[in-house]
């Protein structure tokens, strides 16, 4: 788009018929939200969690946060970098990765220039293929892979899937 600073719009939406009576809260699009914003510049709730999610959806959204507090130096540095440079904090594939067949990702993204971040977008979805850019990633599990191929891995609820480049 353009911009070097940009975020997400509110965790749960905010669109006023969603907190009505009767109103149906879709908790796995929450914790699934929760965990994209998790590594963005920003993050906001514009519901509060622990009064609509159910206890294993609550905890997801902790684990969320808490993974933000892991990043939370790699994020602003980041957005410091971003500042003097004018490059965008958040990046699509492509950008980082010119040539490597990423220009028709858009359910993946960079923050930084060493942060992968592959978000779990399908509505019940447990697992997820992952095609890596060239180098060494070390993923959300601990494990390390190599590059230029895809992956599979679970995606329990409670899982982001991010890799950070070695």
């Amino acid at each position: 788009m353009g911009y070097s600073f940009s975020c997400p719009d509110m965790i749960g939406g905010g669109e006023f018929t969603s907190f009505q009576p009767g109103a149906v809260m879709d908790g796995e699009l929450i914790v699934r939200s929760a965990q994209v914003h998790a590594l963005m510049p920003m993050m906001q709730f514009s519901v509060a969690p622990w009064r609509v999610l159910s206890p294993e959806e609550l905890d997801a959204v902790l684990k969320s946060v808490k993974l933000r507090e892991k990043f939370k130096d790699y994020i602003l540095a980041t957005a410091k970098a971003s500042a003097n440079s004018g490059e965008p904090i958040l990046r699509p594939l492509e950008y980082n990765f010119p040539g490597q067949g990423f220009e028709k990702t858009v359910d993946r993204f960079m923050i930084g220039d060493q942060l992968l971040v592959a978000p779990v977008t399908g509505k019940g979805q447990t697992e997820i293929a992952i095609t890596l850019p060239e180098g060494t990633w070390q993923a959300f599990d601990g494990k390390s892979y190599q590059g230029g191929q895809t992956i599979q891995l679970p995606a329990a609820l409670n899982v982001l899937p991010y890799f950070q480049l070695k």
